[in-house]
């Protein structure tokens, strides 16, 4: 790779943003970025430690005259969401991430970019660097598999950090400084089926959900985006209605935490009805690209005949499946009473899969309400139940519970002001933010978390904004020389 973005400024975040480009990290397969980083550390003769997780940690002494600051732990995960286009080829076991610059924007090539966390994990390695940055005593924490449920955070040990202020390095939106997040829990459904021959008289029909955007299934679930899964299931309710089709397959969705943009079935229907059904397929996606034309103005579905020896799935799971499918809730829930524009409760229809004699489903709850997050699980986990599937939820992560009267929040609002001549937004966000968990370990920390603006993360167009990327290095630079004494 060449260097595409060392032209930018600040040049230093840029120039390891690039670097860690090269490393392919999805979630639970971080552990060349994971050595990179140490190497950082290392290469600067700077303490560096892993934990039993995996997690590093890279402490640097503070700058001359800047002894007595309180001590301040730069915080973000090493993990990104590997999502690509399906006419992509990449193998996110090896090739790495190809940046580009398109204006004030920083993208991929049909893929996630990882800005998130990317570009926070290039500026805190910048910070270790640096010669310029005046900071206190200051550790940097990396952690592992954040996207899949925060498990590098809740893995940490009380006593590994030593710092009494955190900065986590994990927003994406300029201007805004968060100091509140939400909680979250995935549900996985299976449906155990029986498959039978297909009947000489039928024939295979592959339905194709394509061009949505889908995006960030906290951050963009008020979009009003559509979900693939759910414009499928629609589908083969009314094709099993109007036609009696029986279904082969379905696969929608790869992760837990974005929007479906994509989702294929295979359904058998009758010969003397195939026509009528590729007919009302193509009638239903004039339906779908009218009530989404605004939000979605790519929305595809397809329909085409093949040649398929695949067996069918029992008409009783067929059933069960669309039913619960087309019936559980998806998107928004609630949106707080208490700060105006935020979602409080949401779930998203996130991944469907067929292997062999199962279906499996997974969905994602989220809340800044605790009581709200197990209520829409439950909810959830119920109505899968009735439809005769087996039901598993994991423990969940909790929310990161606002503190306007954070001290480290005053400081970096006088920071922002005294730099932009504004202030800045203080928002929570409906998102899973480590700061929820690492609160729970190290409970009389300070927190607070921003950074610069990305758009579509979780998606293959994902972007982060040139001109914000700065702004944030200057508020943190800032923010650094003018923490308290301890």
């Amino acid at each position: 790779m060449g260097n595409i973005l060392g032209s930018l400024k600040p040049e230093a975040v840029w120039n390891h943003f690039e670097e860690i480009c090269k490393y392919p990290r999805p979630s639970r397969k971080e552990e060349r970025i994971a050595q990179y980083v140490a190497s950082v550390g290392k290469r600067n003769k700077l303490e560096t430690l892993r934990d039993e997780f995996g997690n590093v940690l890279i402490r640097k002494p503070a700058t001359p005259g800047k002894e007595n600051l309180t001590p301040v732990v730069l915080q973000g995960h090493l993990d990104m969401v590997a999502e690509k286009n399906n006419d992509v080829q990449h193998d996110w076991d090896k090739d790495p991430i190809s940046p580009h610059v398109d204006g004030d924007w920083v993208k991929a090539k049909g893929t996630t970019l990882g800005s998130d966390n990317g570009i926070g994990v290039a500026a805190a390695l910048a910070v270790l660097e640096s010669t310029e940055v005046e900071h206190g005593p200051l550790e940097t924490l990396f952690t592992l598999d954040e996207e899949t449920g925060l498990f590098g955070a809740q893995a940490l040990k009380p006593g590994f950090l030593k710092s009494s202020i955190l900065l986590n390095l994990d927003s994406e939106e300029d201007g805004a400084l968060y100091i509140g997040c939400a909680g979250g829990q995935n549900t996985f459904v299976k449906f155990k089926c029986n498959q039978n021959d297909a009947s000489p008289n039928t024939t295979a029909i592959e339905l194709k959900v394509l061009g949505l955007k889908g995006g960030h299934s906290g951050l963009d679930i008020n979009t009003g985006r559509g979900n693939a899964i759910k414009i499928m299931v629609r589908l083969l309710h009314e094709l099993n209605y109007k036609f009696g089709i029986r279904l082969v397959n379905i696969n929608g969705g790869s992760k837990h935490n974005a929007i479906p943009r994509e989702c294929f079935s295979v359904v058998r229907a009758a010969n003397k009805v195939s026509a009528d059904v590729l007919s009302y397929v193509e009638s239903y996606c004039k339906v779908v690209q009218l009530e989404l034309a605004t939000v979605e103005p790519n929305l595809q579905v397809t329909c085409a005949e093949i040649k398929s020896r695949a067996k069918v799935i029992d008409k009783a799971t067929t059933t069960n499946l669309i039913s619960s499918l087309y019936s559980v809730p998806n998107g928004v829930i609630k949106m707080s009473a208490d700060i105006e524009g935020l979602v409080e409760t949401s779930t998203n229809l996130a991944v469907v899969v067929t292997k062999g004699k199962t279906i499996e489903v997974t969905l994602s709850q989220r809340s800044s309400v605790e009581s709200e997050k197990h209520d829409i699980s439950n909810s959830v986990a119920i109505l899968f139940r009735l439809a005769k599937a087996d039901v598993e939820q994991g423990d969940g992560y909790p929310g990161w519970k606002p503190n306007v009267k954070s001290p480290v929040l005053g400081v970096v609002k006088s920071v922002y002001n005294n730099l932009y001549n504004s202030d800045p937004e203080v928002k929570a966000i409906h998102a899973g933010l480590e700061c929820g968990i690492i609160n729970e370990r190290y409970p009389d920390m300070d927190m607070i978390s921003f950074g610069p603006t990305i758009m579509g993360a979780h998606s293959p167009d994902e972007k982060v904004q040139i001109s914000t990327v700065q702004k944030f290095w200057d508020l943190l630079a800032n923010v650094l020389k003018n923490i308290p004494q301890n």
